[in-house]
């Protein structure tokens, strides 16, 4: 029961925070100029993809178990896809026609790097390293600054010279945001970081074994920040900023493999983790492909609750989920 209290407060505390994190979030996009997409993709999936840091880096270092970090960083990329569908249902159109086409950019590059990691698991005994480190990891790191520069740069050549003006005004209400902002970043990082230790404790009373519940329930236990700031996005109208902090969350979950691989002295952390997350790794590439093709082709109408594609990705979702409980 105390593992349970504890998960809730952490909970609670999230949630409250999260939800004054996202309003700040996108007055900071806004005074700044800077871009919901981009503020998604850099300030907002850096802290709330926190949670996947730190269990990373104690799955390596700490309780050696690489699989539980994969699983982790894999599963809560698909878990950051389904939360789109489920923002997806609570409004009358499709969310991928609500939102800028330049949030394709950074599925494509959210693609590239789910790939190159896939790849990096595949040849792993023939991969050079650097010390114990991987060289796809060293590409990995590489290809993320790309990616925030790449939509830094998109950001900037969208905004419009009244904009710019806008913001030079505003110069007090900015400072004000970001104080706030930084506050609930705090509150939210420090809860969070307690959200793994007891949702380990719950999901191992329940029997689950390391690979599976890296994948499902540690993934949603490290994502729920993500799950609670797309929420208190759409409240806000920011539809940008919840898709942005999404896909951004999976650019930033990958860059994390790399540094889980850096902290993982025991050699190469692609050759020494199972070829199962392939299988998780592969249902990111298609789940983030049909998010793609929502934003290029901007759907207007629904079947039902869901449009074609967040639908396609929750069952891309369920799929995976039951492949992964069967063969444990």
């Amino acid at each position: 029961m105390s593992d349970i209290a504890g998960f809730l407060v952490c909970a609670a505390l999230v949630i409250f925070s999260g939800i004054r994190l996202s309003f700040h979030g996108d007055r900071i996009a806004e005074l700044t100029g800077l871009g919901k997409a981009w503020i998604g993709l850099v300030m907002m999936a850096s802290i709330t993809s926190l949670p996947e840091l730190i269990s990373g880096i104690s799955s390596v270092a700490i309780v050696k178990e690489p699989d539980l970090a994969a699983g982790d960083i894999f599963g809560s990329c698909v878990f950051n896809l389904l939360i789109l569908s489920l923002v997806d249902a609570r409004l009358h159109k499709p969310i991928t026609s609500l939102v800028k086409t330049g949030h394709v950019i950074a599925g494509f590059f959210g693609v590239i790097l789910v790939t190159v990691s896939a790849i990096a698991i595949v040849v792993a005994p023939q991969t050079p390293v650097v010390g114990w480190v991987s060289a796809f990891s060293i590409a990995i790191v590489f290809i993320y600054f790309i990616a925030v520069y790449g939509l830094f740069k998109y950001e900037q050549s969208q905004t419009t010279e009244a904009e710019n003006a806008a913001v030079e005004n505003k110069a007090a209400g900015l400072k004000r945001s970001l104080f706030i902002y930084g506050i609930n970043a705090m509150v939210v990082v420090g809860a969070a970081l307690f959200l793994p230790y007891f949702g380990e404790r719950i999901a191992n009373n329940l029997g689950l074994t390391t690979s599976f519940f890296g994948t499902l329930f540690l993934a949603a236990t490290t994502s729920l920040p993500e799950l609670v700031v797309s929420f208190a996005s759409l409240r806000l109208g920011s539809f940008d900023m919840a898709v942005g902090n999404l896909l951004g969350s999976n650019i930033f979950n990958i860059f994390i493999l790399a540094l889980d691989d850096a902290f993982y002295v025991e050699g190469s952390l692609f050759a020494n983790i199972s070829s199962s997350h392939l299988v998780s790794a592969m249902a990111v590439i298609m789940m983030t492909a049909v998010v793609g093709l929502g934003i290029a082709a901007k759907p207007q109408r629904k079947a039902w609750l869901f449009g074609l594609d967040s639908l396609t990705i929750l069952l891309i979702y369920v799929a995976l989920m039951v492949y992964l409980f069967f063969s444990r």
